[in-house]
């Protein structure tokens, strides 16, 4: 595809419109797609050089393959592939076209971003690395300009298992090496057959370049000596990643074994995206709030128990009233007992706390994550909700989802509840729901305790 190509129909139904991107492995397309009216990117493979006829084909069928691999991906913060074509014999991807500058291209105009700011760019990657492992999927190529950094901030990954999927071994036909080895795991340089511990060991790699400033492996650009360093894990340690370094420490460790998985990974940058003086004053501030609800409450039940004792003879207790569960059947992982809807207190006018947008941003942050992120959104429910939704069962609801989005923004109903619209397509059948996500807060970490829901 060369600029000659401009305003090219694809498979009947992408129009490219210019050129966007491209490299050694591909070129990449602004383009309409007509039969949907949306704005896509089109990337077309490019073959390594010297591969016999057989060797080409094998590529292209591999290619399409691993392209609808990847395209098994839901998540927030990876590029969705929606579509496999077929460009007079070469596969072209049709993906999610974002707005955005690569994390290599602002590290070119910014040079080392703060521990904070690459703590939450990274947190994003590894949300939609740790589901794409859940899902039996590896990268295997990440990098900075594999990272998208879109205009609201929000990070992408993108080219999931596809630029290695061209040609079967590290090294090119010719001996050359496909792509750069600065970000590469010692395992991936010697050869060995890359897995989910290597995409580990590289999103670490790429957070100590935009944290360090520097290439990890050293600046050079002699590539068989980056290769021969990254194969022995030579690096020389971080020494501005402050809270990063220890995390950045265990990501690339030589024995992929002692590498955290990635939802670990995720957990922890998520905590480092916070700078710990602003934990600690969410923290006082969810104590102090909570402090004030229960001596409301001994208020508000000093009263009642008065009252009651005033009217002793014609009180009577209220007719129980069914919970939403009961009155209908719902797509919700659990259901939260019918006292618990009647127990929450009207929303008051009053603004909301800092203790409110703590409980709101969570459930926006573990939505986000949904419904690939299983693996991390497991870790987010308390004990008790893994109990009794169990964890086979959370997989399968997650799991089943074809389609999956807040409808309307998570808000919260009560001190500790937060409601919103989630709408959504599962084992086919399309549902609107209120869910309704009771939380409690143990040791500074936010869990979900009940998830109740009812027709939205």
């Amino acid at each position: 595809m060369g600029t000659d190509h401009e305003r090219r129909l694809i498979a009947g139904r992408y129009r490219l419109e210019r050129r966007i991107g491209g490299g050694a492995m591909g070129v990449v397309w602004l383009a309409d797609d007509e039969l949907l009216d949306r704005t896509v990117a089109v990337k077309q493979l490019v073959l390594a050089a010297g591969l016999s006829e057989k060797e080409a084909e094998q590529a292209r069928k591999r290619s399409a393959r691993e392209a609808r691999l990847a395209a098994r991906l839901q998540h927030r913060y990876a590029i969705t592939v929606f579509d496999v074509a077929d460009d007079d014999g070469m596969p072209v991807l049709v993906m999610e076209y974002l707005p955005s500058q690569s994390l290599a291209e602002v590290r070119a105009a910014r040079g080392a971003l703060p521990p904070a700011e690459v703590a939450r760019i990274g947190a994003h990657a590894a949300s939609a690395l740790a589901a794409a492992h859940a899902a039996g999927i590896v990268h295997r190529d990440v990098k900075p300009g594999n990272i998208l950094l879109g205009e609201d901030g929000t990070a992408k990954i993108t080219d999931f298992g596809i630029s290695h999927a061209a040609d079967d071994g590290t090294l090119t036909g010719s001996g050359s090496f496909a792509g750069t080895p600065a970000f590469l795991s010692p395992e991936a340089a010697r050869g060995e057959k890359p897995t989910a511990a290597s995409d580990v060991f590289s999103l670490g790699a790429t957070l100590y370049a935009i944290v360090e400033g520097r290439f990890p492996y050293g600046d050079t650009e002699n590539q068989m000596a980056l290769l021969y360093a990254a194969a022995a894990g030579r690096f020389t340690p971080p020494q501005q990643a402050g809270p990063l370094t220890g995390l950045l420490d265990r990501m690339m460790r030589l024995t992929p074994s002692e590498r955290p998985a990635m939802a670990e990974v995720a957990a922890e940058l998520e905590k480092l995206a916070v700078p710990a003086t602003e934990r600690r004053r969410n923290r006082a501030v969810l104590w102090s709030s909570a402090a004030a609800v229960v001596l409301a409450a001994a208020v508000v039940g000093a009263v009642l128990l008065l009252n009651n004792r005033s009217d002793a003879q014609t009180a009577s207790p209220p007719a129980p009233q069914p919970s939403s569960a009961a009155r209908q059947p719902t797509a919700s992982p659990t259901h939260a007992p019918a006292s618990s809807s009647s127990a929450t207190p009207p929303p008051t006018s009053s603004a909301p706390s800092a203790g409110t947008v703590d409980y709101v941003q969570f459930v926006r942050d573990y939505y986000a994550m949904m419904p690939g992120g299983t693996t991390v959104g497991w870790t987010k429910l308390s004990p008790a909700m893994q109990q009794n939704v169990g964890h086979a069962y959370y997989l399968r609801y997650w799991g089943g989802m074809s389609k999956f989005e807040v409808a309307v923004a998570p808000h919260q109903t009560g001190p500790t509840t937060v409601e919103s619209v989630l709408d959504f397509v599962q084992d086919g059948i399309h549902y609107r729901e209120l869910h309704r996500l009771t939380l409690s807060t143990v040791n500074g970490q936010i869990l979900i305790d009940s998830d109740s829901s009812s027709n939205a």
